[in-house]
């Protein structure tokens, strides 16, 4: 049946096994409609008939029966077991500064869900369904960026995801902001009352810095595809040599990533007649690195990727609660799977790839304004002195570079003992995927900013004409920003082909490995 006149939306199972990239992304992106299996009700509920029944019992067991880190020693009464949930909740909402989008808030309710549906949290599969439906409803919690160091996992941003289904905190419901108990209510949901062992349940794992990173990582995809494309228009700019793309080169260096890169380039600069009217007398024998080493680097940041994603993979399926409950042995078992290290260690090296990629773009870009070495007029201008042309955007390239040198220091090397020395070493992972993500964002524009200078570098060659992909992202291009004659604003240049390098460009990425 249609809804507001549209198709419903595709369901998918959610098992706490089976979540990977691009489930995440159909979700996230609300392309597909979450269900919990068959398989994984049972499971929650078998896991939570250990948990009721040491409720029940005088055993201490933590998360149950106890305070919380430091205070874990401190037994709490029966009649209690259920405001002792609910405060941990509300003392845990304890996060700052601006608040994460919705898609980051929406990844973080898919992958909760996903990790109670494994069935060794010990909730009831009323919150997990919960949880589900305020997705498929549209009720994102509103989550303040900051205050997760990533020990016990994501404490804080998880605990305000938390608030709402509990009637507190505040939400986004359809664009607008709203107290969490009438969002809830607007979407037809009624708050829970926690039960037993459900706030540790709800606030205790990586799901926050795991989002995060799972959109970093979605975009990197996008980012190796595109420093291809846009590298290879700079090449023929600047009337650079395929030869360093010749596939024999990388069968003897085989790096996975490096001749995929490779093999991208040597097909978009096939039949490129710029290439062909200099490949007789031409006296570089060799172009600089920014060119000439574009597979090598590249493809290295397309490895670095592929290992993240493999990270992704595991920690999406994984259960990362404290304690976890083991139903076929009737046992709870305390550990420490919330440690944010694996994740806060992949977001860094992606964070520091994705850093090269701007790096390197930027070069690119200031060979193409740099008549010493392009041949072509100065900064990419006729009446170059009148006129400024793409100075300063090269300028705004390596302000942008800089910045990314900064954010990928690595923030996983840092560490600062909470809970009274009870967690005396983190992760800050949710720092690690912050930065990563702002990365990206700026390699973007980086990119943008090179592929402008590079479209305007094959206007200036014409007649000539670059091949034929080339020349569609060149027509792609000159849809938005027309080429360059006397000075005028840059910025909304730039914007015009950040936005294209955001969607309208697919088609052509689509077409590279």
């Amino acid at each position: 049946m249609a809804t507001n006149g549209r198709p419903p939306l595709p369901a998918l199972a959610v098992d706490g096994l089976s979540l990977d990239l691009a489930r995440f992304e159909a979700v996230v992106r609300g392309r597909a409609l979450p269900v919990l299996t068959d398989t994984a009700r049972e499971r929650i509920a078998a896991a939570r008939a250990v948990i009721e029944r040491a409720a029940s019992g005088d055993a201490p067991v933590y998360g149950v029966n106890t305070g919380f880190g430091n205070l874990a020693d401190v037994r709490i009464g029966r009649e209690d077991l259920e405001t002792l949930q609910e405060r941990l909740v509300l003392s845990h909402a304890a996060g700052t500064g601006e608040p994460l989008a919705e898609e980051e808030v929406r990844g973080m309710l898919l992958l909760r869900a996903n990790t109670l549906s494994r069935g060794h949290s010990g909730v009831r599969v009323e919150l997990v369904e919960r949880l589900l439906a305020m997705l498929a409803a549209g009720v994102h919690p509103v989550v303040p960026s900051r205050g997760s160091v990533g020990a016990s996992g994501d404490l804080a941003p998880l605990a305000h995801l938390a608030l709402p289904l509990i009637g507190r905190g505040e939400a986004l419901l359809g664009g607008e902001r709203l107290p969490g108990a009438e969002a809830m209510a607007r979407a037809g949901l009624s708050p829970l009352r926690l039960a037993v062992r459900e706030g540790l349940g709800l606030i205790n794992g990586t799901q926050a810095m795991t989002a995060l990173l799972a959109l970093a990582a979605l975009e990197a995809r996008r980012l190796v595809r595109i420093a291809d494309l846009v590298g290879a228009l700079s090449t023929d700019a600047l009337r650079g040599t395929d030869t360093a793309f010749d596939a024999r080169i990388h069968a003897v260096r085989p790096h996975p990533g490096q001749r995929a890169s490779a093999a991208n380039l040597a097909r978009l600069l096939a039949g490129s007649a710029i290439r062909e009217s200099h490949r007789q007398g031409d006296v570089r024998v060799q172009d600089p690195y920014s060119l000439r080493c574009m597979p090598q680097v590249h493809g290295a940041v397309r490895d670095v990727l592929a290992d993240v994603e493999a990270k992704l993979a595991v920690e999406m399926n994984a259960a990362t609660d404290n304690p976890l409950v083991f139903a076929r042995e009737g046992e709870t078992l305390s550990g420490g799977n919330f440690h944010g290290a694996p994740i806060a260690f992949a977001a860094d090296f992606l964070a520091i790839a994705l850093a090269e990629l701007a790096s390197i773009s930027e070069r690119r870009t200031e060979k193409l304004t740099n008549q010493a070495f392009s041949a072509l007029p100065p900064f990419l201008v006729e009446d170059a002195g009148l006129n400024s042309g793409f100075m300063i955007a090269q300028v705004t390239a390596a302000a942008l570079v800089s910045e990314n040198k900064t954010l990928a220091h690595p923030a996983s090397v840092d560490s600062i003992p909470t809970s009274a020395d009870k967690e005396d070493h983190v992760s800050m992972g949710m720092w690690a995927a912050l930065k990563c993500r702002r990365v990206a964002a700026n390699v973007r524009k980086v990119l943008a900013i090179e592929l402008l200078a590079a479209a305007q570098g094959v206007d200036l060659l014409r007649p000539l004409a670059t091949s034929a992909p080339l020349a569609r992202l060149h027509a792609l291009l000159r849809t938005a920003v027309p080429k360059w004659e006397d000075d005028r604003e840059m910025a909304p240049d730039i914007e015009a082909a950040e936005a294209l390098l955001a969607g309208p460009i697919d088609p052509l990425l689509a077409q590279l490995g």
